[in-house]
């Protein structure tokens, strides 16, 4: 049987860190995911679905992912269910967050440029070869990542066979 899931969307509200009685971390968050069409108003609508992580993870996430912040989540889902105090049975679908990741800086979403890379900077001199102050990396299939180079010197001793 397979049970995975992948979710990249943001955060709607600021994760919520709880610990058991056994001193374990649990955090609760909701992370909205566009959908991959537009409505009947050429408006696109998004998906809000709950997860919860824990232990090192719950804590990690609780203090550096805030509300807006862009994550990715892997898991499964899980279906769990209680009964309330009217005695009506309540069934909860949630993600169970194995993993997380972030992926923009709190840099990048804090000035408003959500959605845009950009490289990070690096104490080169500006008279190195190949490298100006402010280059952007090319990731273009066009691009050749040989040329300008020098050939490779490899000795028979640097191959493993």
């Amino acid at each position: 049987m397979i049970n995975n899931v992948v979710l990249v969307g943001r955060l709607v509200r600021d994760p919520e860190l709880r610990y058991t009685p056994s001193n374990v971390a649990v955090a609760t968050f909701t992370v909205a995911v566009n959908r991959r069409f537009k409505n009947a108003n050429g408006e696109r609508e998004a998906d809000f679905i709950n997860c919860v992580i824990w232990r090192q993870s719950a804590e990690n996430l609780a203090n550096w992912a805030k509300k807006g912040a862009l994550i990715g989540v892997t898991g499964s889902i899980q279906v769990r269910n209680y009964e309330n105090k009217e005695g009506q049975r309540v069934y909860v679908t949630e993600v169970l967050a194995d993993n997380f990741q972030m992926l923009e800086s709190r840099q990048v979403r804090e000035g408003g440029n959500a959605g845009a890379y950009s490289a990070p900077q690096q104490n080169r001199p500006a008279s190195s070869p190949n490298h100006s102050a402010e280059s952007t990396p090319n990731f273009s299939r066009d691009a050749d990542p040989f040329a300008g180079g020098s050939p490779m010197e490899i000795s028979d001793d640097d191959l493993p066979f």
